[in-house]
């Protein structure tokens, strides 16, 4: 039951309570046909006692549902942008310092095994805010897409799909604020569509800094062109302010009697590379004192591109540094508002590092292969951690004694984030609505058999020609096997990630049944999805 038009029980409450006196009356015909004997006013006494228990009763329960409102944990989203899986400590970085992110994964559960539902931003950001596969809702590419003339020679037409995220796709945002009353606020990368399809026509009920672009408009220091933020001196770098901000809508919605859900979309680390400079010097200083990160930048072939060997790039790790600066003063002021132990926290990214391009990329993503873009590990896997708050034991079937640091191997994807946050705070999972999700929450609590099992299938669908010279293709995950198609060349790959997470070693020809397993599966699952195939290029021009 909702009651949210009554939540105050000051002024409005008393309103109502006047207009019910006045419909019960009513009903009785107390007004409309005055008493005529003793025994009418006697029922009228009665009545009017009835009244006044019922409404006592009323207001019993009003309050009940203010305080089950109040009490509802809070959410807190962190979203980063082209972070890459081994970007952090905690996932083994030792030339990146990230010790705020760290401390969350170790107040938390670690997810190995978590995945981007695309390779890219736009899809991913909007398989997180549905809980439904970018297939489904249209959105398969970074928005607006790399178009075919952009493509050196292309073997296929460029794939059109939506530029937005549609009005009628229900977000998570949309859900909490309506179901449960939560305050709903949105800093940073939007990447979903312009006016029309900003945060706050999906949910959001602020918005600061995020509109249609995918990397920060004019750049990481203010003056800056957001048309969503405005600069408030030269110099500004925009994590810093954007961080600010998050502080103090914390500030603010803390003192309110109903819970917040803060989705804090970084622009960090995406392009342009631009160094925070209160840290560079640090990372070059290191960078120049550590004798395994002199000389020349190690490189990997990948097809036509070349991916970064190595995390050495003072530039980036500062990028990285900000974000995990940024992490631990939002977190430090959820402790001082005393609403740290109620809040749900999750850490997640986009897609994968940005390590292959033509010319390699800032970040390495080793020991996976390649990177943003890209289906081989790196441009899918994704660092994801979940802090439960020490309330999910009474809200959401959690125990106290399973709250306690993990990690777990499970399968996750961008999808799963839209159920896993309405089951921890307590609301009932919507199916219809996140299709393609399902709740984490029974395997961070050790409550689901097979916790730590990898028997869910994940697809992939990238039908596109990428900066980083992907070419359009398809993937699918099923157990610890993994099958990547190639439309361009007709082929696919397969590989055994329980003891080759690097993909270094082709099984299509050595397991010809698995192979077809696993790619007959893939286009059943195309099929059902009405997924959108590319179509020849009638200018392409063969080299042969």
């Amino acid at each position: 039951m909702t009651l949210c038009p009554i939540l105050d029980l000051g002024q409005t409450t008393t309103i109502l309570l006047d207009i019910l006196c006045r419909q019960m009356l009513r009903s009785h015909c107390l007004l409309t046909s005055p008493p005529r004997s003793l025994s009418n006013q006697v029922t009228t006494a009665v009545l009017l006692l009835a009244m006044i228990a019922s409404l006592g009763n009323l207001k019993a329960l009003v309050a009940k549902e203010t305080s089950s409102t109040a009490s509802r944990p809070n959410v807190l989203l962190f979203l980063v942008d082209d972070l890459g899986w081994a970007d952090l400590g905690c996932y083994g970085s030792t030339y990146h310092e990230t010790p705020q992110i760290d401390a969350l994964a170790e107040s938390g559960t670690r997810f190995t095994n978590a995945y981007a539902a695309c390779p890219v931003c736009s899809p991913t950001r909007a398989s997180i805010l549905t809980g439904r596969h970018p297939v489904r809702v249209d959105i398969t590419d970074w928005i607006p897409g790399m178009s075919t003339d952009r493509a050196q020679n292309p073997r296929f037409q460029h794939v059109d799909d939506r530029d937005n995220l549609a009005l009628n796709e229900v977000t998570l945002a949309e859900h909490l604020r309506d179901a449960a009353d939560y305050q709903t606020f949105f800093l940073g990368k939007w990447h979903l569509g312009d006016v029309g399809h900003l945060p706050t026509d999906q949910g959001f009920q602020i918005n600061i800094g995020g509109g249609h672009k995918g990397s920060p408009p004019g750049g990481y220091y203010s003056p800056w062109r957001n048309p969503y933020l405005k600069a408030k001196h030269d110099g500004e770098y925009l994590t810093t302010r954007l961080t600010d901000e998050a502080i103090s809508l914390v500030d603010t919605a803390s003192s309110e009697d109903k819970p917040f859900f803060i989705m804090m979309s970084y622009y960090n680390v995406h392009s342009p590379i631009t160094p925070d400079k209160r840290t560079i010097d640090h990372f070059q200083e290191k960078q120049s004192n550590t004798p395994e990160l002199r000389g020349d930048t190690p490189t990997i072939a990948e097809r036509d591109a070349v991916t970064r060997g190595r995390q050495d790039n003072p530039a980036y790790a500062s990028m990285v540094k900000a974000v995990d600066t940024s992490v631990g003063r939002i977190m430090q002021a959820l402790k001082e508002h005393g609403v740290d132990d109620n809040t749900l926290v999750v850490f997640f990214s986009d897609n994968g590092g940005l390590s292959t391009l033509r010319k390699f990329g800032p970040t390495c993503n080793s020991p996976l292969r390649a990177g943003k873009g890209w289906l081989y590990e790196g441009g899918i896997r994704e660092p994801l951690l979940v802090r439960l708050p020490k309330t999910a034991s009474d809200v959401a079937r959690a125990k106290t004694a399973a709250l306690q640091p993990k990690i777990i191997d499970k399968i996750a994807c961008s999808t799963d984030l839209f159920p896993t946050i309405l089951d921890v705070v307590g609301l009932p999972l919507q199916p219809e609505l996140h299709a393609d999700g399902i709740s984490l929450l029974p395997a961070i609590t050790g409550e689901a058999s097979g916790a730590n099992s990898t028997s869910r299938d994940l697809h992939w669908h990238y039908p596109h020609y990428h900066g980083s010279l992907w070419r359009p293709g398809a993937a699918i995950r099923r157990g610890n096997y993994k099958l990547i198609e190639f439309y361009e060349t007709d082929t696919a790959e397969l590989y055994d990630l329980s003891v080759d997470m690097g993909e270094t070693k082709d099984l299509s020809k050595t397991e010809p049944e698995r192979f077809t397993e696993l790619r007959d599966a893939l286009r059943q699952w195309q099929t059902e999805m009405d997924a959108k195939m590319p179509v020849p290029n009638p200018n392409f021009t063969s080299s042969n």
